[in-house]
Order: C-alpha cells, then sequence, then structure tokens
C-alpha cells in the first residue's frame, strides 16, 4: 500500500512537472534522476512513470529513459476538431448573453489583462492559467458543465502532451492579440463575429500546432490536419 502510494504522490509531481514545463518537450530523464528530485526510491517512482506512461504522457526509451510524449498531426487534429465544433458556437452565445453580458465581459477583460501581465514577466505558467481561464468564461455560458469539463481536458491534454505554441510558434503577445477579437466581438453583443473569430483563432493555434508536430518527424501531420479539419466551414 504505502508503495501505491509513493507511486501516486511520484506521478502527481512528474505531471505537475510536465504541465510547468520543468520536464521540456526536448531531451531524456533517467528513473534515478527523478528519483533523487523526489527524495524517493526508484521502485515508486518508476511504478508512477508507468502509470504516466499508460496514459500517454510519457513514453520509454530503451538505453536513454524516459521523454515527454510529442503529440503527432493525428493528436493535434482530433482535439481542434473537436473544439472547432464546439467553441465557436459558446463564443456566439456568450456574444447573445442579456443583462449578464457586462459580467462576462468584465471577467474575459480580467484574464486579458492577466495574459498580458504574465506574457510582459514572461511566465508561462499564469500565461496559460489565464488563457484557460478566458476560455472556460466564454464555454461557461453555453450553459453546460460537460461542455467546460471537456474542453478543459482537450486543453490540459494539450499542454500536458508538449503542444504549445507561445514561445515557439509565436509569442505571448502574439496569442493574446488573438483572443481580443472574439473578446470585442462578445463587448459588442456580435454573435457571428464572436463564432468567426474564435474559429479563426483555433484554425491558426491548430496549424500551428500540426506544423510543429511535421517539423518533430511526423510526415503523416497535414494529411490528419486535412482529414480531419475543414477550414472553409
Amino acid at each position: 500500500m504505502l508503495l501505491m502510494t509513493l507511486a501516486e504522490r511520484a506521478a502527481t509531481q512528474i505531471r505537475t512537472w510536465l504541465y510547468d514545463g520543468t520536464i521540456g518537450r526536448d531531451g531524456f530523464h533517467s528513473v534515478p534522476e527523478m528519483a533523487e528530485r523526489l527524495g524517493m526510491s526508484r521502485s515508486p517512482v518508476r511504478e508512477g512513470l508507468l502509470r504516466l506512461a499508460e496514459a500517454g504522457l510519457v513514453e520509454f526509451v530503451p538505453q536513454r529513459g524516459f521523454r515527454r510524449v510529442r503529440p503527432t498531426g493525428q493528436d493535434i487534429a482530433e482535439i481542434f476538431a473537436l473544439r472547432l465544433a464546439l467553441e465557436p458556437q459558446a463564443a456566439a452565445r456568450a456574444a447573445r448573453q442579456g443583462r449578464d453580458r457586462d459580467a462576462v465581459v468584465q471577467q474575459l477583460h480580467r484574464q486579458l489583462t492577466r495574459m498580458r501581465e504574465a506574457a510582459t514577466s514572461g511566465d508561462e505558467v499564469a500565461f496559460g492559467t489565464a488563457d484557460e481561464l478566458l476560455h472556460a468564461v466564454i464555454l461557461e455560458c453555453s450553459g453546460s458543465s460537460r461542455l467546460v469539463a471537456l474542453i478543459a481536458e482537450l486543453r490540459d491534454t494539450t499542454r500536458l502532451i508538449g503542444a504549445n505554441t507561445a514561445g515557439r510558434s509565436r509569442s505571448h503577445l502574439e496569442v493574446l492579440e488573438e483572443h481580443e477579437p472574439f473578446v470585442d466581438a462578445i463587448a459588442d453583443a456580435d454573435p457571428a463575429r464572436a463564432a468567426i473569430s474564435m474559429r479563426r483563432h483555433l484554425i491558426d493555434t491548430g496549424r500551428l500546432l500540426v506544423a510543429q508536430a511535421y517539423d518533430d518527424g511526423d510526415t503523416e501531420a497535414w494529411r490528419a490536419w486535412s482529414d480531419l479539419v475543414d477550414e472553409d466551414e
């Protein structure tokens, strides 16, 4: 029982390191290294890593150790096909809010401010958190807690497998600027523009992530994207 408890603790901490970038997308790590960092013996750390491997977050390579899983074009295309089916309509619904819209817009601007502050200070974790909260505010306007939870899980999966454009394909400030059009459209009570702006943001983000997967060696990345995502809808 003690071994399992320590394994859970190891898996939780390593998952956090995957999430905040402490364990980067490049390079290999060893069980002894993680055991030393965690102050544990190797057995529970190995067990915790096996759980993360089963969840698709890390992979073991013989004679090299483990590394975080690099997302494939298929992974990214599947995630963004789902987000494109749900989030533009959520943005449109947010723009249709009646007297509650002012409160929604206030929350959105609060998250934009936090994103700007984080971008200025270089705090990637705070930036990502504010980004997620901004999208969550919009999704909550759908009135569906299941939708909010589903998109949160998809975004979490994207970050955990190391798919992130901020700081690699575009700056944090550029990511921030992509959010402003649909926030403005919601503030202006313009559902059509809100949906279009959200869709454009998601497609631009998805394409950059697919390009990263292709650059990382997934030669089928663009085929997966074209098969699953209709950019002209």
